[in-house]
């Protein structure tokens, strides 16, 4: 409120009361299955499209349909999904330890692994080579894949998936190789705990220098272990590479350091050598103390500069190595992930292992997996029909009930007779999911077969909920010659009239093929033996009026328990309901006739406002498909001619 003071006028902003409800969505999906890779027993994150699918949890796999369900229900209108892979018992991870490149006995030095468990990571191949920018100190690794196939002739032919270049040891850098690998689709990385060599920092010169000094160049700066540049003078006789080298080594010897923390074995222990490789040699500069703080950093002297004759500092040639270029693992053009010999620089290694789930307990614990994600709508387990009743329970027994389970029979039934039979065996229907018969015909998406496959409708399904939630409303039956079933080339079996008329008792939703129409769902009912919960659009509309309410009124939380607090109830949630009546979510013709919303004294006693309660009741009118349409046909008498 406005604290009125002086003579004038005031302005103050009063709040509306209104406070808009939005509805949620309706059909992000869960599926939950077996996958080539990715993490285990885990929703991750939103998966919006195959390709994302793709790069997280590999392609096509054996003989499970998870991929396939997932690819269909994005071919058929999916938007967003989550994804829970399973595997049965004890999950390996493919990995390999290479040595470093520590001259005497090099130890463990980098861990690299498979992003995630699975025989996959045993068909990783890589390939390390020194950095293109800095070849003493960085390294490059690149990332292959094979098929199943573990003799790979010629595995360098292989494209690489992904390349890594200038990776290096240092944790502090921004190129050190455990940070760089963490953005990495296919594998990660781990500095081995043993690999605790550290050398001391060097500079090396050029190859082939002058092999004696001129007079008028004899100065050189040098800056030992971060302590500043000091400049040295090179006295005669230096009249071959090596006199030069103790004559360097000497005069650094006799510096003192400038800053009372470096250390003053940095200089009383400073090397210079000439290091040779056939007929090319050059001087190697090493500090006298190793580990992190190592450096050693040449630059030209601003009078009688003798570097440019010995090829040191980077401008003439000369290179840094530094403290942790030794921690690099051993270059080598074919290391296997998971399937290398323990040998030569391999130092170990792990096989990739998960096997597959048999029976019912690993799809069943990734349901659980769905606990703490608030935004699934629908949930698919593609073709496993033993979990279709731990799938409905799932549903039913979720916190805000706010799931639809999407069933599949299995994949040996092919007649009405086990169709039925299949269904008796879900021993505690009800409203919370559907089941669909029989399964889809499609394209074999490895290419193994030039012949239909048949696949499992579920993720079809979820697809084609999908989108006639996004074109016409989650009240709107999924079913219907509106809409096509896209992806399919035909079905396990063609039902008749007759044949569909005893499953649609059994509340089997059919899948059908007409003429004209293409393949289509041609059923729309749960499994609830309630009449009022028949039908698949009025549950998921009571899903959807449920959450969206739960969500949209969370503000009243600890308001005043009065009339103001009821009026503003009413108002925000009669405006929500008012908005979808106009786009035809109930039956009615008028709003009174389609839904209502009481909030008031009668609703709410003086008992339930003394424990903090109060009490809100919507209903509404909704829409049920026309399962049966029925035309009379007469004939017209008495018309005279």
């Amino acid at each position: 409120m406005v604290q009125l003071s002086y003579p004038g006028v005031y302005v103050e902003e009063i709040p509306s009361g209104v406070r808009p409800i939005e509805g949620v969505s309706t059909s992000t999906a869960a599926f939950i299955g077996v996958a080539e890779r990715g993490p285990v027993n885990e929703a991750k994150k939103k998966i919006t499209s195959w390709t994302e699918f793709e790069k997280e949890y590999g392609s096509f796999y054996k003989c499970h349909y998870l991929a396939h369900a997932v690819y269909q229900f994005f071919n058929n209108g999916g938007r967003q999904c989550y994804i829970v892979r399973v595997v049965k018992g004890e999950a390996k991870t493919a990995s390999i330890t290479i040595k470093n490149r520590a001259a005497n006995n090099p130890p463990k030095g980098l861990i690299i692994s498979a992003k995630s468990p699975g025989e996959w990571g045993n068909y990783l191949h890589l390939v390390i080579k020194d950095g293109s920018e800095d070849p003493n100190n960085t390294f490059r690794i690149e990332v292959r894949k094979t098929e199943e196939v573990k003799e790979v002739p010629d595995v360098q032919r292989v494209i690489p998936l992904e390349v890594y270049d200038n990776l290096n040891m240092d944790p502090d850098e921004s190129a050190f190789v455990e940070k760089v690998l963490s953005s990495s689709n296919l594998i990660s990385a781990k500095v081995h705990e043993d690999n605790k060599t550290e050398k001391a920092a060097a500079h090396m010169g050029g190859l082939n220098p002058a092999s004696s000094l001129p007079p008028e160049g004899r100065n050189l700066k040098i800056n030992v272990n971060g302590d500043g540049y000091q400049e040295i003078k090179l006295k005669d006789p230096c009249g071959n590479l090596a006199e030069i080298a103790k004559a360097i080594e000497s005069e650094v010897q006799k510096l003192s350091p400038l800053k009372a923390s470096t250390n003053r074995d940095a200089f009383s222990k400073f090397e210079c050598k000439v290091e040779a490789n056939g007929e090319d040699k050059k001087l190697v500069l090493t500090s006298g103390v190793a580990g992190p703080k190592s450096l050693v950093k040449i630059a030209n002297a601003l009078k009688d500069n003798a570097t440019s004759y010995l090829k040191l500092g980077l401008s003439n040639g000369g290179s840094d190595i530094y403290w942790h270029a030794v921690r690099r693992p051993a270059n080598g053009e074919e290391y296997e992930v998971g399937d290398s010999e323990i040998d030569g620089n391999v130092a170990d290694r792990t096989e990739g292992k998960a096997d597959d789930p048999d029976g019912d307990p690993p799809y069943i614990n990734g349901l659980r997996c769905l606990d703490k994600k608030d935004d699934v709508n629908l949930i698919c387990i593609p073709g496993i029909p033993t979990v279709v009743d731990a799938g409905l329970n799932y549903c039913r027994n979720r916190v805000l009930q706010d799931c639809f389970f999407i069933g599949d029979m299995d994949c040996d039934t092919d007649t009405p007779d086990e169709a039925k039979e299949d269904r008796d065996k879900i021993a505690t229907p009800n409203s919370y999911g559907a089941i669909y018969f029989p399964w889809l015909k499609a394209t074999d998406p490895t290419g193994a077969s030039s012949e239909p496959k048949d696949f499992p409708p579920s993720g079809f399904v979820a697809g084609m909920y999908a989108q006639i939630d996004a074109k016409r409303g989650v009240w709107k039956a999924p079913a219907g010659t509106e809409i096509a079933i896209g992806g399919a080339k035909g079905l396990k079996i063609n039902l008749t009239d007759v044949q569909q008329g005893d499953l649609n008792r059994k509340a089997i939703n059919c899948l059908r093929q007409f003429p004209g129409a293409g393949i289509v769902i041609w059923g729309a009912r749960t499994l609830s033996s309630d009449p009022e919960w028949k039908y698949i659009p009025v549950r998921r509309m009571a899903i959807f009026l449920r959450v969206s309410i739960y969500y949209g009124i969370q503000w009243a939380v600890f308001e005043p328990n009065d009339e103001e607090l009821w009026a503003s109830l009413r108002l925000n949630i009669n405006a929500f309901m008012m908005r979808l009546f106009r786009e035809g979510a109930f039956q009615g013709s008028t709003p009174q006739d389609a839904f209502f919303v009481k909030c008031d004294k009668e609703t709410t006693t003086q008992a339930d406002i003394d424990v903090g309660v109060v009490n809100i009741m919507v209903g509404f009118a909704p829409l049920k498909p026309a399962e049966f349409v029925v035309v009379k046909i007469t004939q017209k008498a008495g018309q005279q001619s």
